[in-house]
């Protein structure tokens, strides 16, 4: 049993290495639509069989596409991918400067549930057509359609057969395909089912139809800058599937476009000239000594600093008029005036400090008035000076004398 659980490990083993580096080759045609879909059920088959319960046939599995050697794609081919249980798909338009070169792409599986990754590689082949370009090209702009829903093949093929309806040429192709996204649109809000829009560049071989042409009239032009929709022949034949915005419509004629010829400026003196391959210096050279870029370093800010210290000092302590100088240039009337003041601070001080010492005049005994007995002091020892008023009346005092008050005249009885 362990001999035949080997063996069939290694045929999965084998069966997913072999799978991981075959290679797949397209033809694609230069200046035609080129699409292809990553399939998710083509790489499920690169994955082990996954050993706990669950649904395998529907993993998410997410794609990560590159140029061989590369970060990144080429500059004509895009992907897209909504969701991980959705189709990956690649498409753009080949120009004719990639005809004859192989391009090899690589597409790598990622399986979001086991953590796995698989490896294919793409080989574009591109094709020279002896039609391209098309000397016409229309670019439509739909405004119900996503672009991975354009990109599928029957809803493309129904939107080329509507236009061979209203253009009737006898060769037309799908040129490219765009989402409004990428042409500066906004995110549609995710209500009542709104799309992003796609751009489609269709070529033909004959000119344009005079249904393609009546947006150019000045009635639908004036009706496209205030906004309204224009009047147009042919919109029924694409109303049931496809919500054209003619006012965006796009026709080119490239037999009337005047080719621009560009030449390379001459190099002027700013630009270095080309000297080849970049030669390092070699590791002979000599070492340099940075002693004495340091020690100037250091003391030139030193010695600045250090007379700005020897500034500051002269002025502060030297330059001073000292106390003598000033009393001589002070009238003796506020010297007096001051040192009074000075006084009168200086004794309220020391009693804050010292409260055993002579009470205040405020504060000494007093004589009644009538019996002409000495009162006892207002502040007893035994009270708590900080919170006695200097001045209280007589009503708390122990030896209070009933003073007699005038009677008024009249007869009164004790």
């Amino acid at each position: 049993m362990v001999a035949v659980g080997v063996v069939v490990w290694l045929y999965v083993v084998v069966t997913i290495l072999s799978r991981s580096h075959g290679d797949r080759n397209v033809y694609p045609s230069a200046g035609v639509l080129f699409v292809h879909v990553l399939e998710r059920e083509y790489f499920k088959g690169e994955f082990a069989p996954y050993i706990k319960a669950g649904d395998s046939s529907n993993d998410p599995i997410t794609f990560n596409t590159n140029l061989k050697g590369f970060p990144d794609r080429p500059g004509w081919l895009r992907y897209i991918q909504r969701t991980p249980h959705s189709d990956g798909v690649l498409y753009g338009s080949p120009t004719a400067e990639q005809v004859g070169k192989p391009t090899v792409i690589e597409i790598t599986a990622y399986n979001r549930r086991t953590f796995e990754t698989a490896r294919n590689n793409l080989v574009i082949n591109i094709m020279a057509t002896e039609e391209f370009p098309l000397p016409y090209q229309a670019e439509f702009y739909i405004r119900n359609m996503n672009v991975e829903e354009m990109l599928a093949s029957e809803v493309l093929g129904d939107f080329l057969g509507a236009v061979k309806n209203v253009w009737q040429p006898e060769r037309l192709n799908a040129i490219n395909i765009t989402s409004a996204l990428d042409r500066g649109g906004r995110v549609p809000l995710p209500i009542n089912n709104l799309k992003e829009g796609v751009y489609v560049m269709v070529g033909a071989d004959v000119p344009f139809s005079s249904c393609l042409r009546e947006v150019e009239t000045p009635q639908n032009q004036l009706r496209c800058s205030q906004e309204m929709e224009p009047a147009i022949s042919c919109d029924k034949k694409f109303r049931a599937q496809f919500n054209i915005d003619w006012c965006k419509i796009n026709l080119v004629d490239i037999t009337k476009v005047v080719p621009v010829y560009w030449e390379r400026p001459h190099p002027g003196p700013g630009v270095l000239p080309d000297i080849g391959v970049y030669d390092p210096p070699s590791e002979t050279l000599l070492s340099r000594d940075y002693f004495s870029d340091f020690v100037v370093t250091l003391a030139v800010p030193s010695a600045v600093a250090l007379v700005l210290f020897a500034v500051l000092g002269y002025a502060m302590c030297c330059r001073r008029e000292g106390v003598e100088k000033r009393n001589m240039q002070t009238p003796d009337i506020q010297l007096v005036h001051h040192s009074s003041i000075q006084k009168s601070s200086k004794e309220l001080r020391s009693m804050s400090k010292n409260r055993e010492i002579s009470w205040p005049l405020s504060t000494l005994p007093v004589f009644h008035p009538v019996s002409g007995e000495v009162v006892p002091p207002l502040h007893p020892d035994n009270y708590e000076t900080t919170s006695t008023p200097l001045m209280q009346t007589q009503t708390n005092l122990q030896n209070q004398v009933q003073i007699p008050q005038q009677q008024p005249p009249g007869k009164w009885y004790s």
